[in-house]
């Protein structure tokens, strides 16, 4: 069995864990008065959950040194891309159970909390499985290269990622299991109907979304831990990675919300650092048993992540201005 090597001591592990909650405690005040949130307030939060984390990664980098930083800010970067591919998601189920502007955020904030602790279980579990198997470095590697293969051929299918409420095996558990009512009744998950004489407990829309949007975090979860332990073996600095991620969800949807359609490419971009990062991951593996057999450089990893986005964001946006210009030139005809 393998030790797994951490910067993190009880203490730190403690402060930061303490931390994310107080920050958790403050967007839940923040969103308990259910209102539409403005360019400014989203943009002001957005800019505050952006800062926190690299001025984290420059103490991780003066205490712990370079190597810890570049793994850390790498880390960092591969959890904040693939937190857009869950704002997409998220943006694709309030639209289809026609979420209040003013209660988007709540949800969001809900779904943001259940994804940390899930997180939180799947970053243990790995930790726990990759000091005791050195195999396990492989198969998340094929699990980011099958990942990668799935999203790479959605994108070239141009699949429209439609939701249809009705269809959703979730809902229709839910729906079997407990009654839920059809009109919103602000952020309340429970409420009560009248059946006949008698009165019952049903879910609210509102409840219904918030367990749908939970259901996809089991999915991210499963996508992203396996990816950042590619970047770094450090459970903490996973953990860091993932929470400062996260945490900046729900202001960052509000402004992305209208650029989110304008990445057309996001998918061929994610299909393509989840496969580089399962290669790395499988390179690691076949290094352990085979010294002789080369690894990618933490640094390289960044530098390939980073040229990946760039391109995506670019062609994404070349290919909505012709798709603009197409329709306005269809629009003049």
């Amino acid at each position: 069995m393998d030790t797994i090597d951490t910067i993190a001591t009880p203490t730190l592990w403690a402060v930061t864990i303490g931390a994310v909650v107080v920050l958790l405690a403050v967007d839940f005040v923040a969103t308990r008065k259910p209102h539409e949130v403005s360019m400014r307030e989203a943009i002001a939060w957005s800019a505050f959950y952006i800062a926190l984390p690299l001025a984290f990664g420059v103490y991780v980098w003066a205490q712990h040194g370079s190597e810890c930083g570049v793994e850390y800010y790498t880390g960092y970067l591969v959890e904040k891309t693939l937190s857009v591919d869950n704002l997409f998601v998220f943006m694709l189920l309030l639209a289809a159970f026609a979420v209040p502007a003013a209660l988007q955020q709540r949800v969001l904030l809900y779904g943001i909390i259940g994804a940390l602790l899930l997180r939180g279980i799947f970053i243990a579990l790995g930790a726990a499985a990759l000091s005791a198997f050195d195999w396990v470095f492989l198969i998340f590697g094929l699990v980011l290269v099958a990942t990668g293969a799935k999203l790479l051929r959605d994108a070239m299918k141009h699949s429209d990622h439609e939701v249809i409420v009705a269809e959703m095996r979730v809902v229709r558990l839910v729906r079997r299991l407990i009654p839920v009512t059809e009109t919103y009744e602000g952020s309340k998950l429970i409420t009560r109907v009248q059946v006949g004489t008698a009165s019952k407990r049903a879910l609210t829309p509102f409840a219904l979304v918030v367990i749908a949007v939970l259901a996809t975090d089991v999915v991210f979860a499963i996508d992203s831990v396996p990816a950042v332990y590619g970047i770094t073996g450090d459970p903490y600095l996973v953990f860091a990675t993932n929470a400062f991620a996260l945490l900046g969800l729900r202001a960052l949807y509000f402004v992305l919300q209208g650029a989110l359609a304008k990445l057309v490419h996001l998918n061929y971009g994610l299909a393509a650092i989840l496969g580089f990062i399962g290669i790395k991951l499988a390179l690691h593996w076949a290094h352990l048993q085979w010294p002789w057999v080369p690894e990618i450089p933490t640094l390289t990893s960044l530098a390939v992540i980073i040229a990946l986005l760039a391109l995506t964001v670019t062609t994404s946006l070349i290919a909505a201005k012709r798709t603009a210009r197409r329709e306005l030139t269809d629009a003049a005809v």
